[in-house]
């Protein structure tokens, strides 16, 4: 039996009573720790499954249906259509990205204050062979795949709905959860040197999430706006995938390089978080 195999039968040691003997579940817990709280962190987001799943299909219905055709009915009417294309395939993919980054700003806030101070799973965690980085990178890998799915009934939606013209439209799929991490990791790095909620991430969704989502480029082009507001979408995770998601969505003019450096842009983002918030969970963990 494989060690892998092992790490998968491990879920079962608790209606088998088969325990492996110490050392060995101390080795895999050491090795693929951070693949044994993502599990545990997929496991317990069936509690709200429902709504996650209302939420996602019911989303992408409510945007496409209003934004999409009732507003893009109008704006095509008035100017023809947006960058070449109608208004709904102009602004499709900028909404998936979007919902998707947005919803990365509920999931790396108040759940992660939860694992340190209310439920205080990540204690629990980092008291086993598991270490706190690994933690960290079990939660960004949970979510990150959580919304993989998500994505992909977005992207359907949108093919449903006429919003897509090219084929390599799919990978809208793996761009909106890479735009969500680089956004998210930096909100839990954030997060994971609170200690009391307070009004810190009110003020996060009311003063950086709302204009990301007003200002980066989601409804018109950034360079429609004035030039000293369109920093805001330079900075933000939103705009570099909403930008991604055009190019492969209908084949937006591009530079090489630019389309490059969105992909880096985001993929650093993310991956750099991520390292900062182990080094804080590594911390608050073991002080």
């Amino acid at each position: 039996m494989t060690e892998h195999t092992g790490l998968l039968d491990s879920n079962r040691l608790a209606y088998t009573g088969a325990a492996r003997p110490a050392a060995e579940q101390a080795r895999i817990g050491r090795r693929w720790g951070w693949w044994l709280y993502a599990e545990y962190r997929l496991t317990s987001m069936r509690a709200y499954l429902q709504t996650i799943l209302i939420r996602a299909i019911g989303l992408p219905l409510l945007y496409l249906s209003s934004m999409g055709l009732g507003l893009g009915a109008l704006v095509d009417s008035g100017a023809g259509g947006v960058e070449g294309v109608s208004y709904l395939v102009f602004v499709g993919p900028a909404l998936l990205v979007s919902s998707i980054v947005m919803e990365a700003s509920g999931e790396f806030s108040y759940p992660v204050m939860a694992g340190f101070k209310w439920q205080k799973h990540y204690f629990a965690a980092a008291a086993s062979p598991v270490t706190p980085a690994q933690v960290a990178v079990g939660e960004v890998v949970a979510v990150g795949l959580r919304f993989i799915p998500e994505s992909l009934l977005f992207w359907l939606a949108l093919v449903w709905f006429g919003g897509v013209t090219a084929p390599a439209s799919v990978l809208m799929v793996l761009i909106a959860p890479l735009a969500a991490l680089a956004f998210g990791a930096p909100l839990m790095a954030f997060a994971a040197t609170q200690n009391d909620e307070g009004t810190k991430f009110a003020f996060v969704q009311r003063f950086v999430v709302m204009p990301m989502f007003l200002f980066a480029g989601t409804f018109f082009p950034l360079s429609a706006m004035p030039g000293y507001l369109q920093w805001i979408g330079w900075i933000s995770p939103m705009w570099h995938g909403t930008q991604l998601a055009r190019v492969v969505g209908f084949g937006m003019a591009n530079p090489w390089w630019l389309t490059v450096l969105h992909v880096l842009v985001l993929a650093g983002t993310a991956i750099g978080s991520t390292w900062a918030a182990a080094r804080l969970f590594t911390r608050r963990l073991t002080r």
